[in-house]
């Protein structure tokens, strides 16, 4: 996928990695799902399934509230381990959003696997992975809300296929 594909959203490519960290935000990603998948050659990896907001546009008047480009999309974490975390949702909505995706540099000698520390609205995950892959699976939607409608995003899915 080149710049010009789909220059309305800013999306530049259809997978993205680690190395792109600090030009990805999850601020009120939607989290659909969430799978430990084992391996038969080491540590589990960790999936989850979310609509990423590409891009917030702002509010041209007399229109008040921002609109967001989002894409159904598969977080893939490699080689986790220490996984812990917990889900909260007395009092709330049951929905699953994102607040910060924060990777932290290890205190140990083990600096090939950082921490990683899921921050949502409901829930919260930490753990240690080798690193991370983004597969945005459809073109980014133009839409008033965080999520999308089911129909819209083909489902819960675990696919690590990018749109093309």
């Amino acid at each position: 996928m080149s710049a010009d594909d789909h220059q309305d959203s800013g999306l530049s490519k259809s997978v993205w990695s680690d190395a792109d960290f600090d030009d990805m935000g999850w601020h009120y990603a939607t989290v659909h799902g969430l799978h430990v998948q084992q391996t038969d050659a080491g540590p589990p990896r960790l999936l989850l399934d979310l609509d990423y907001i590409v891009r917030w546009v702002q509010p041209l008047p007399p229109e008040k509230h921002f609109t967001f480009w989002v894409s159904p999309a598969t977080l893939v974490f490699d080689d986790v381990q220490d996984l812990e975390g917990g889900l909260g949702f007395k009092g709330r909505s049951p929905d699953l959003e994102i607040d910060a995706l924060h990777r932290l540099t290890p205190e140990d000698d083990r600096k090939d696997l950082p921490h990683w520390h899921v921050e949502g609205h409901a829930f919260d995950l930490a753990f240690r992975a080798s690193g991370y892959r983004q597969y945005f699976r459809r073109t980014p939607l133009l839409t008033s809300r965080y999520a999308l409608p089911p129909a819209d995003r083909g489902g819960c899915s675990f696919d690590e296929a990018a749109f093309a």
